[in-house]
């Protein structure tokens, strides 16, 4: 291909140009080597920051809360409006502590209003402290009788019997061969399986003793029916007393206690029972 005149001078031109400036950028002398690039020393990074270690939560406490009871479940009763209402029974009174007291609750015989009753009772007064030994000495052997005379529910009044019969001296002993609180005869503490013997004589054994005259005066009451008169036996012998009502019916009086015609000692009994309960 042929190339112009103005073509060709212009490609003449630009090669001079371009092998002058090869010759400027060779010819200086020593080379240079290029300016090296400043860069700013590397900051060193922070350490990483460390997580403090996760802390340990405390273990469950082993402790359980107090159960909290539930609600108890109060049945629903239907009452008929044909139902009587209930009955509200009254709570037991408090145990009495007093033995004395005690005593005086539970007495349930009617009271012999009698000259010598009256008699008695100015006696015993007049006697403040042969009463008091004789008290003194039941304090060993009362709380006995008295819870025995309870559970049989008999009258508190025979728990002051002994102070009559032997005035509370286990070892007494009559001259009709009584021993014991209650005075018991040979004879009639065999009946009542007192064991009496060389090495033992239990009519002064206060617990067996007890339960004997207990049963004895139990039986005469429901003999009589009359407290009155089963004293008068306890001390006379029922088989007398029998006899003196046999012979008040026959000549057709009353047979009351104070109707009927004793001995000496027996017509002073009752009273002086009577006297100590005053």
């Amino acid at each position: 291909m042929r190339l112009s005149k103005r073509s060709a001078a212009f490609w003449f031109a630009l090669g001079t140009c371009c092998t002058c400036l090869t010759g400027c950028a060779t010819s200086g002398g020593e080379s240079r080597s290029p300016s090296p690039i400043l860069t700013s020393p590397a900051t060193p990074a922070p350490p990483a920051a460390v997580a403090p270690p996760a802390s340990t939560p405390p273990p469950a406490s082993t402790v359980q809360p107090p159960a909290v009871a539930a609600d108890p479940v109060v049945p629903v009763i239907v009452v008929p409006d044909s139902a009587p209402p209930p009955v509200v029974q009254p709570s037991s009174p408090p145990p009495v502590r007093d033995l004395w007291q005690r005593i005086r609750l539970g007495f349930k015989m009617p009271d012999l209003d009698t000259r010598l009753a009256e008699d008695r009772t100015r006696w015993y007064a007049s006697q403040p402290d042969y009463f008091a030994r004789m008290t003194q000495r039941s304090s060993r052997y009362l709380f006995h009788i008295v819870e025995e005379i309870e559970r049989r529910g008999m009258p508190t009044e025979l728990a002051l019997l002994p102070f009559v019969e032997s005035a509370f001296v286990p070892e007494a002993f009559s001259s009709a061969k009584a021993a014991g609180l209650w005075q018991f005869i040979p004879s009639t503490g065999r009946n009542y399986a007192l064991e009496q013997n060389m090495w033992k004589d239990e009519r002064r054994d206060v617990v067996e003793s007890t339960r004997a005259a207990l049963d004895y005066l139990q039986k005469l009451y429901d003999m009589f029916g009359d407290w009155h008169l089963a004293l008068a036996s306890y001390n006379w012998g029922e088989g007398a007393v029998s006899r003196a009502i046999a012979t008040n019916r026959r000549a057709g009086k009353t047979t009351r206690y104070t109707d009927l015609r004793m001995p000496n000692e027996t017509q002073f009994y009752v009273p002086k029972l009577q006297a100590v309960k005053n």
